[in-house]
């Protein structure tokens, strides 16, 4: 699946102009409130016409106002899902499911008990939206989306009205959506959290303009993207295989730059999982460092340094064929005469990566 969108639309004192395009997995809109993202995926869903506009969906044109082409929401196949579950509150959880299966075209697609296995929703079935807590209506809801045999899986901010808990019971069936299913979905987020865990490819949106797209390790290492992402959420996604679990309750992983120990994971041994790591836990040394608590020291190359308005800066190493971001101030990269293809060592606390950072690999 590719996804082609081209969009101008002003209204009030806000102007959008974007363009991206998009290749199959979990594609995430992201940036702050008012950024533009539900105005795109609206567009997208058929919901909003906008002034000036192309969208092509696997080489069928959705929209081309040039054209005159703007087909209505029902015709488009979109999957939505809301921040809120929208569930028929008469009807009971399977029926709801089966409501979405209505609209489905003949040919075939997801099977309700695959739907109810993945998102683990059996003992929900004969329920009632009113009994069910935020989480689980969340997750019926987007197996009615995809029950509907969509070619694309609109989600607007799915786990915003959702706590902390609800939000780390349900990630990891959204991840269990992108790794089995194989559903294209256009996935619209203001947390770096749930980009990090679940993106492929990351559209970075900026008042109505697209400030960087690409897969979502290359755009969430781009040192460039911080001031639009947050220097605190500023962080890199790499890639670890789980290689043991000690008996002080750590677990080992095997990194492109050494191996690296967290706090104990929750996985089987050798899978791949994917860490998120954040820049201001990173600090850099020249040489490798001895006698101090920090146990992860990792070999890598500056790669790119971006120095910021105020006394900070961000440093890109590659360790590996991964990448990671240190921010650190001004001086220190004088202090340390750090350059591009410069040695260093990147260390790291292991109890530095919390548990909502750690999400399959996809």
């Amino acid at each position: 699946m590719t996804l082609s969108v081209s969009l101008g639309h002003r209204f009030g004192g806000f102007s959008l102009d974007v363009d991206f395009e998009a290749p199959s997995g979990v594609t995430a809109l992201f940036g702050r409130s008012g950024s533009g993202k539900s105005t795109v995926v609206n567009a997208v869903a058929g919901l909003l016409r906008p002034d000036r506009g192309r969208i092509v969906i696997d080489g069928t044109i959705v929209l081309d106002t040039a054209a005159g082409i703007a087909l209505p929401p029902h015709r488009r196949r979109m999957g939505y899902v809301f921040q809120d579950g929208r569930l028929f509150p008469h009807l009971t959880v399977r029926q709801n499911l089966l409501y979405g299966r209505w609209f489905a075209p003949r040919t075939a697609g997801v099977e309700l008990p695959r739907i109810v296995d993945l998102l683990g929703i059996g003992a929900l079935l004969e329920r009632r939206p009113g009994g069910l807590s935020g989480g689980e209506k969340q997750r019926v809801a987007i197996g009615r989306a995809i029950l509907s045999n969509p070619r694309l899986l609109l989600m607007d901010e799915p786990l915003a009205a959702l706590d902390e808990a609800r939000k780390a019971e349900i990630l990891p069936y959204l991840e269990r959506l992108r790794d089995e299913l194989g559903l294209p979905i256009l996935y619209v987020s203001h947390s770096v959290a749930e980009v990090a865990r679940l993106a492929t490819t990351v559209v970075l949106l900026e008042a109505g303009r697209v400030v960087a797209a690409g897969p979502a390790a290359a755009v969430l290492a781009d040192p460039g993207t911080a001031p639009v992402v947050g220097l605190r959420e500023t962080g890199a996604v790499i890639a670890a295989r789980l290689a043991g679990q000690d008996d002080d309750g750590l677990s080992r992983f095997e990194t492109g730059g050494g191996p690296l120990w967290l706090s104990r994971v929750a996985a089987p041994l050798g899978a791949v999982l994917r860490l998120r790591i954040l820049a201001q836990d990173v600090m850099l040394a020249v040489e490798r460092p001895k006698g101090i608590s920090a146990l992860n020291v990792l070999g890598g190359l500056v790669e790119d340094i971006r120095i910021g308005e105020g006394p900070g800066a961000m440093v890109r190493v590659r360790v590996g064929e991964e990448l990671l971001l240190a921010r650190i101030t001004r001086r220190s990269v004088g202090v340390l005469g750090l350059a591009p293809g410069k040695p260093v060592f990147a260390v790291l606390k292991a109890v530095s990566v919390a548990e909502e950072n750690v999400g399959g690999a996809g």
